[in-house]
């Protein structure tokens, strides 16, 4: 007898059937066991099924607001966060004169960030490639970075399908290519020309579809624009990142200092000040900016890991946080 038989959908149903089957010999003693059994367990239930696993809630979508938000966490750049929020209005109101019928400018928003290096051009690039697809503009608002080797092949055809590649992979989102003037700095016969190209033709074939952002030094970027005329009507909103001043400098390094969990003591931070603020405006041109402090505070935090070492007693979490002026001199 076995535990998994199943009585027949036509046999005996209740107790007084099975002993009258068996006195008839319709059904053999075994069987009535069987079926004896069967009405004792009952039906057969089947396994209930595994209750759906919850789907995790879908992330919100962001809103123009919300990037918004992180811009005016940046420090400085007066000029820009008014430029941004410029853009965002008129790209708005196209929208609303579109669906009120009436006649609207196309979404030419490719754009020229002039400034040295650490002065937030690719941070904002990044938060105007969000901005533009919280706004509709843009599907995807990633940013893709690249510079001329990116571009620029070994022969004749190669530059131009190194080029469109990284278009296709910028699609929906921000090309971000710095460095730009030097794509023309080989001349008529250098490939970099070839890239120009390709890019001119992209902005034209892919009109919507992407943003274009070139970036480099301003005297550089203005040589660039110049020296191709088609350049020149395509990017109507050029953007100036200034040197930041010794104040903002003195912000971005309690900023840099606080993400990284680390305090300054009272005498390092009154004399961080005051260098920064007494050098505004002798610094190298690739000095007087947010590298330049992110570079000064991994020297001190490399110069505090000697010295905490060197102590050889036990090291408290204030120990371990707290940035000495010891820690920066030299630094500079």
């Amino acid at each position: 007898m076995t535990d998994s038989w199943t009585p027949p959908p036509l046999g005996p149903t209740s107790t007084e059937e099975i002993y009258h089957w068996v006195e008839g010999g319709r059904l053999a003693p075994d069987d009535a066991l069987r079926y004896l059994k069967a009405l004792q367990d009952g039906p057969t239930r089947p396994a209930k099924p595994n209750p759906p696993r919850p789907r995790p809630p879908e992330p919100q979508a962001e809103t123009p607001e919300d990037v918004l938000r992180d811009l005016d966490q940046l420090i400085g750049l007066t000029d820009i966060k008014r430029m941004v929020r410029e853009i965002r209005a008129w790209v708005e109101i196209q929208a609303l004169r579109e669906n009120a019928g009436l006649a609207t400018d196309p979404h030419m928003l490719h754009m020229v960030f002039s400034g040295a290096p650490g002065t937030g051009k690719t941070t904002v690039a990044r938060i105007l490639g969000r901005l533009f697809h919280a706004l509709g503009v843009l599907a995807k608002g990633h940013l893709v970075e690249v510079e001329r080797a990116d571009l620029v092949g070994e022969y004749i055809g190669h530059t131009a399908q190194k080029t469109r590649d990284v278009i296709k992979r910028a699609l929906g989102g921000v090309m971000f290519l710095d460095e730009a003037y030097a794509l023309a700095r080989g001349g008529e016969k250098d490939f970099g020309k070839e890239a120009i190209d390709t890019l001119v033709a992209a902005m034209e074939n892919h009109r919507g579809e992407f943003l274009l952002i070139l970036a480099g030094y301003p005297d550089e970027m203005g040589w660039l624009m110049a020296s191709n005329p088609g350049l020149m009507s395509r990017f109507p909103i050029r953007l100036e990142f200034p040197n930041y001043g010794g104040h903002d400098l003195w912000l971005i390094a309690h900023q840099m200092v606080r993400q990284r969990d680390y305090l300054l003591s009272p005498e390092a931070d009154a004399n961080l000040l005051r260098i920064l603020t007494d050098n505004e405006g002798y610094w190298h041109k690739n000095a007087g900016n947010a590298r330049m402090v992110r570079n000064l505070l991994e020297y001190a935090i490399r110069r505090q890991a000697v010295r905490l070492l060197a102590r050889h007693t036990p090291l408290t979490r204030h120990d371990l946080m707290l940035l000495t002026w010891q820690d920066f001199e030299g630094g500079f």
